[in-house]
């Protein structure tokens, strides 16, 4: 079929491409006799054959389209539109779909005549006199389609426009285009001009966002919620212009936005429309200078309606977002081909549009998912300011959003949009994006991980510093306490919600890539290319964030044993005939194991009964009621500065969201940090209270592939006998399939030297009584830059960039993963020097000294005579301890001490200088006295 369009085209281009190179030869001052026959045959011929071309391409165009009768586009144009109506689950009314809040039909008799005027002027200045179409406008329009003109100006009549909104779509497309050109001249035979005026003015033409906020359609409606008048008499010249120039582009110079608040680039636009209109009402002489000029001088600012207070209803917030909903899914039956990304561009709103306005006036039923005692609950929890902290002037109003889904359906019964609608109309259950903080990593992280098997609950994840780097810049993200807290368990890093081990498994075992196609297949599509970089993406750090109804439909799959079902709120559209025309239809995707699911929930139950959560012990009356708090789970969250609170949990059965914050991001006060988990806890005990048929199941079902095994605490392998005899060791939930079958080779006896405070593997030669001995923990690794390297060359590394302390609570039990890096420099060490004795208080006596100079000494040995004796070997000393030796005193014996160097290959210096203490032996002392008396 295009093949046969394009060729028909490629005629028709031809054809008239000769045909205008015939009549640039022809001199413009001869007449049509003067071009003689053969010129004249030729133009006649030309013409049959574009006519015959075009017929043959319209019959194939309308062939399908079907003729409407004479009764059928007069009760179209004419009709009063039917109300939509909106129900509970349970078939109670939610109510109407208003049109747009304050849709009102003019009467023909109610529009002045210098409206009309200047409808014309600026839409269809031929409109009373036309049988449709404006030949002028249409031939025009074909020109530019034909030649792919870069400006292309329309053409179309004012019932040309009724057609398309009325009976067709706003496809810009050529056939859509004949199909509107062929119903307008029928439109035109069957019903009157004031019959299509008037229902162009009260069903097709737009006019933006009144100042309430709502899209709002006909010319009275518009009038009201512009000008805030509703007697079109009354408006002036200046206001009638404005408001007729606004449908040709309504989204674009809507002077107010989806608030009611003033938007000045809209507002120019619409300006800069009215004057073209004005001028056209000039050079129509439907008004004269002097008219013309007081218009242009008329301020329209300053004659808009202040905002107005939205017309009450008990439920806004719901009707508002099943409008939305309703509209979207018929859109999507009408086009499927348009995704959801196609369906939020710009080009296709007005497509949107149209469909929101046949939802709210074509008489349907629309049937939800919503729990209404639940609802109402939940927005009384909302609108109770007990609740909340005091509205700030420099804050505002502490706002709230909430969502409940039914785990098994993805149905969404119930939802908290904000504190009320005459607060604000925004909902900050659907649309809002915030950052979801720590909430972000069970979906990202955790459960990915858990997934390929490179964890389990009782696996060591080490919480160390690591380096970041985007660009020229470098990070060294912290924990929430600002402390690395080395080898821990996966479920103490849930527990505690710690920000690195998180961080590792994102981007080094996970992977962000791999991360994020995770995430997406749980329903988060907020995601855009800057996050396929963003290394922080899993605390937090996203371009937009997630809205509310993503995460707790992300998380609404784990308790769902890992099948995600799309959150849904509409069951059923039925039409006014009757017919249902949308039913919903689930399609669970399972995305992860049973077994994956059962350990994240084990671990997220642990979040509440001994970690962050533990508030929601207190706070939710029927904790013990599900397992003794193990039937039920979730995560904390909050973002830098304490902007965002989040709470998302769930039982077997329901699973709830909350988010707690301001609107213009100001930092939540102390009480507000645990707004989410306190709120939280309030739905869950409305809901044991007026649904409990929705909390029947009170515990989690363990899978039988999933089973308890004890590991190493050290490696999260199976503990070695070094292991066990330390009594490190860990017992834990394990998916089968994964449980460890290698042994623990971490934890060993190391023996080791320090040099320069820096701890190294001694060389094999070294001695015995020179070297260190401990159990410590091999192979620990760090991450710098993306790169893997051994941990205390990461911490080196990492050291050079912060004067702050960042090791690991545990450092002291990492084993070096280099050798003593000195070499033997074939020389015998050089003793030490300033050796010297001191007796203390306590009578021990300290020998101190001075090291060797030499540059591969391990350690001194402490050489010891006794009256006069051999020396002996005392004790020894390690190079990065106190140079100082300790002996007992006595002040019986005469004692003389030496030190020796000792280098790493063994080698011994000479003796240092001899030190002894003071005392005098017996023999010496009769010596002494003799002399005295019989000396000299």
């Amino acid at each position: 079929m295009s093949q046969k369009i394009n060729l028909v085209k490629e005629k028709c281009k031809k054809s008239i491409q000769r045909l205008k190179q015939y009549i640039k030869q022809i001199d413009r001052k001869h007449t049509l006799l003067q071009i003689g026959k053969w010129g004249a045959f030729t133009l006649l011929l030309s013409f049959f054959m574009v006519s015959g071309v075009i017929y043959g391409y319209v019959a194939k165009v309308v062939k399908d389209e079907p003729v409407r009768s004479r009764d059928e586009i007069v009760t179209e144009v004419i009709k009063t539109d039917l109300t939509s109506f909106v129900y509970f689950n349970e078939g109670e009314l939610v109510g109407n779909l208003k049109s747009d809040g304050n849709r009102l039909l003019v009467e023909y008799n109610e529009i002045p005549p210098m409206m009309l005027n200047a409808l014309f002027a600026i839409e269809d200045t031929n409109f009373k006199h036309h049988i449709g179409i404006d030949m002028n406008g249409v031939l025009r329009a074909v020109y530019q389609q034909i030649f792919n003109e870069e400006v292309k100006t329309g053409g179309s009549t004012i019932t040309q426009q009724l057609a398309r909104n009325v009976f067709l779509s706003r496809e810009p497309t050529l056939d859509r285009k004949l199909k509107e050109i062929l119903l307008s001249m029928r439109i035109e035979r069957f019903a009157s001009k004031e019959q299509i005026l008037l229902a162009y003015l009260n069903k097709t033409a737009a006019f933006g966002h009144n100042s309430n906020g709502t899209y709002t359609y006909g010319i009275k409606a518009g009038s009201k919620g512009i000008f805030g008048i509703e007697d079109l008499s009354q408006l002036s010249i200046a206001q009638m212009a404005y408001l007729v120039g606004l449908p040709q582009d309504p989204n674009d110079y809507s002077a107010f936005d989806s608030e009611g608040n003033f938007n000045q680039s809209g507002f120019d636009l619409a300006i800069q429309r009215q004057q073209l209109v004005l001028q056209r009402m000039l050079e129509e002489k439907y008004i004269n200078n002097e008219q013309y000029e007081q218009a242009v001088q008329f301020n329209i600012k300053e004659s808009l309606v202040d905002n107005q207070e939205v017309e009450s209803t008990s439920y806004p917030y719901l009707l508002v977002e099943i409008q939305q909903r309703a509209a979207q899914k018929l859109l999507e039956l009408e086009h499927p081909t348009l995704s959801d990304e196609d369906l939020a561009l710009e080009e296709n709103q007005m497509l949107l549009n149209d469909m929101t306005t046949m939802i709210q006036t074509g008489g349907y039923e629309i049937y939800t998912t919503i729990h209404k005692p639940l609802y109402d609950a939940m927005q009384n929890i909302a609108s109770n300011p007990d609740y909340f902290s005091s509205d700030s002037e420099e804050k505002g109003m502490e706002q709230i959003g909430a969502m409940m889904i039914d785990n098994e359906t993805g149905a969404i019964l119930s939802m908290i949009e904000g504190r009320g609608f005459e607060y604000g109309q925004f909902n900050h259950a659907t649309t809002m994006q915030r950052q979801p903080g720590s909430t972000m990593k069970p979906i990202a992280a955790f459960l990915p991980a858990l997934e390929m098997g490179a964890i389990s609950p009782a696996s060591i994840v080490d919480d160390v510093p690591i380096l970041m780097s985007s660009g020229a810049s470098v990070h060294i993200p912290q924990n929430w306490d600002n402390t690395y807290h080395g080898l821990i368990t996966v479920r103490e890093a849930v527990n505690q919600s710690y920000n690195i081990p998180a961080l590792s498994l994102f981007n080094y075992t996970v992977g962000i890539e791999n991360a994020w196609n995770f995430a997406k297949q749980l329903g988060i599509t907020s995601l855009v290319d800057n996050d396929m970089q963003a290394q922080t993406g899993v605390i937090g750090g996203l371009t937009h964030g997630v809205t509310i109804e993503e995460m707790t439909n992300a998380y609404a799959s784990i308790p769902n044993k890992g099948i995600y079902n799309d959150a849904y709120m509409i069951e059923k559209i039925v039409d006014a005939n009757g017919e249902v025309v949308y039913e919903h239809e689930s399609l669970p995707i399972e995305v992860y194991s049973e077994e994956t699911a059962f350990l994240m929930t084990d671990m997220l139950s642990t979040v509440i009964s001994e970690g962050t959560g533990t508030i929601i012990k207190s706070e939710f009356t029927s904790y013990r009621e599900f397992d003794n708090g193990k039937g039920i789970a979730g995560k904390t969250g909050s973002t830098n500065l304490d902007r965002d609170a989040w709470f998302v949990g769930y039982t077997p059965d329901i699973t709830v969201g909350v988010w707690a914050g301001y609107d213009n991001n100001k930092t939540l006060s102390a009480a507000g940090k645990h707004r989410a988990n306190k709120i939280w806890a309030q739905i869950l005990n409305e809901t044991v209270q007026l649904a409990p048929d929705l909390v029947q199941q009170k515990y989690f079902d363990q899978p039988n592939n999933v089973v308890t095994a004890t590991v190493s605490s050290v490696s999260g392998l199976l503990p070695s006998s070094l292991i066990e005899k330390d009594g490190k060791v860990v017992t834990d939930y394990f998916n089968k399939a994964f449980i460890p079958t290698k042994e623990d080779t971490q934890y060993q006896n190391v023996q080791y030297v320090i040099i320069d405070g820096k701890k190294y593997k001694a060389h094999e030669q070294t001695p015995e009584d020179m070297v260190r001995e401990a159990i410590l923990v091999t192979d620990r690794k760090g991450y710098v830059k993306g790169e893997e390297m051994d941990l205390d060359v990461a911490m080196e590394t990492m050291q050079s960039y912060t004067s702050a302390s960042i090791a690991p609570t545990d450092m002291a039990l990492t084993a070096p993963s280099a050798v003593d890096p000195r070499e033997e420099d074939g020389e015998i060490p050089a003793p030490p020097t300033n050796v010297s004795l001191d007796q203390q208080s306590n009578g021990t006596y300290t020998i101190s000294f001075t090291e060797s100079v030499s540059p591969d000494v391990v350690g001194y040995r402490l050489y010891k005579a006794t009256n006069g004796n051999k020396f002996k070997l005392l004790d020894s000393i390690l190079m990065g301890d106190e140079l100082y030796f300790s002996d007992e005193s006595s002040n019986k014996r005469k004692y003389e001490y030496i030190i020796r160097t000792v280098d790493m290959y063994g080698n011994e210096s000479d003796n240092s200088d001899v030190v002894m203490n003071n005392v005098r032996l017996p023999n010496q002392i009769i010596n002494d006295v003799w002399n005295d008396w019989f000396g000299n």
